[in-house]
């Protein structure tokens, strides 16, 4: 495990090897700070960390989290969870399991430790809102029996657990909910609205539009998402949140499709097809809070940032394997 001295802090991230976790531990390594990575490897990918594997402040753990873990670190970021519909609805009881057994595993360990924790819960929390944008302060829309609810619930109940134990223990809490992020790494065959269009374009295929193709979302490039979780982690201890980190500016599908379309130069055309269960038509972040406590607003623009996750999934096709 990396070492821990009085200089250098050691980082616990959970779904470490999962699209946000590897983009987190290569800030936190490039900040100077050890990272012990740990993840199931259901989800996330060896590939993702292969380039963190020999550094000697870095270390990868197979390990479920809905197993109790005995480590000595500085502080724990927590990212273990299934984030796409189609890889959390596969398994939900699991999903369930992995937010909140994976929640009081990691909320006891950090009590033991007596460190730092922060929760990546989501946007979802939400559900499909009637409040927009989505503030903080709102309870949310949520169907607590509804196919998308292992997810949905799953992270609301962390939430509870985070909040139970630092009014309980006056344990150190920091939870972030995060908005639609996008960018390399990202798995090809995880139903996500931009990895699909853009997958789709790439491959040749006549982009799928669900409903009418009005319903909106915002998407945050990965590199800004991560800074924003850095951020809330250095904060003074008396900021819990929840935070909201997303970028809000505000697409259509069919606009994000319209973008994608252009970045890649495919020849495709846009399809329609049934609206699942429970998809929200909205999802916007209101990040005043981000802004006024962490000084953090994202500055990459959808366009600028779908050219690099474009190249990504452009050489991931060439090479066969999406």
């Amino acid at each position: 495990m990396p070492t821990r001295n009085h200089f250098r802090k050691t980082y616990l991230v959970t779904g470490g090897a999962g699209f946000i976790g590897s983009h987190l531990c290569d800030r936190l390594i490039a900040a100077g700070h050890g990272v012990l990575c740990v993840d199931n490897y259901l989800t996330g990918s060896r590939d993702n960390i292969a380039h963190l594997l020999d550094h000697p402040h870095f270390e990868a753990m197979r390990h479920d989290v809905t197993f109790p873990l005995f480590v000595e670190v500085d502080g724990i970021y927590n990212l273990a969870c299934p984030a796409s519909p189609i890889h959390y609805q596969r398994d939900p009881v699991q999903t369930t399991k992995t937010s909140v057994h994976g929640a009081i595993n990691m909320l006891g360990l950090a009590k033991r430790l007596n460190v730092p924790i922060l929760q990546a819960s989501t946007s979802e929390v939400y559900g499909d809102p009637e409040v927009h944008p989505q503030t903080e302060d709102y309870w949310g829309h949520v169907n607590p029996i509804g196919t998308r609810a292992c997810y949905d619930e799953g992270k609301r109940c962390a939430e509870t657990l985070f909040f139970d134990y630092h009014r309980e223990h006056n344990l150190e809490i920091k939870v972030a909910r995060i908005f639609n992020t996008y960018g390399p790494r990202m798995h090809p065959n995880d139903g996500r609205v931009v990895s699909n269009f853009i997958v789709q374009a790439l491959k040749g295929e006549n982009i799928t539009l669900y409903g009418d193709g009005e319903q909106t979302r915002s998407f945050c490039y990965v590199d800004d998402l991560v800074d924003g979780l850095h951020r809330l982690m250095e904060t003074r201890t008396e900021v819990t949140g929840p935070i909201n980190l997303g970028n809000p500016g505000e697409f259509t599908m069919r606009e994000l499709a319209q973008q994608v379309i252009a970045e890649t130069g495919a020849g495709v055309e846009m399809i329609h097809r049934p609206l699942p269960s429970d998809d929200p038509r909205q999802r916007q972040p209101d990040i005043s809070q981000a802004l006024e406590t962490l000084n953090w607003t994202p500055n990459i623009t959808l366009a600028e940032g779908l050219k690099p996750t474009v190249g990504y999934f452009r050489d991931l096709i060439e090479q066969g394997l999406a």
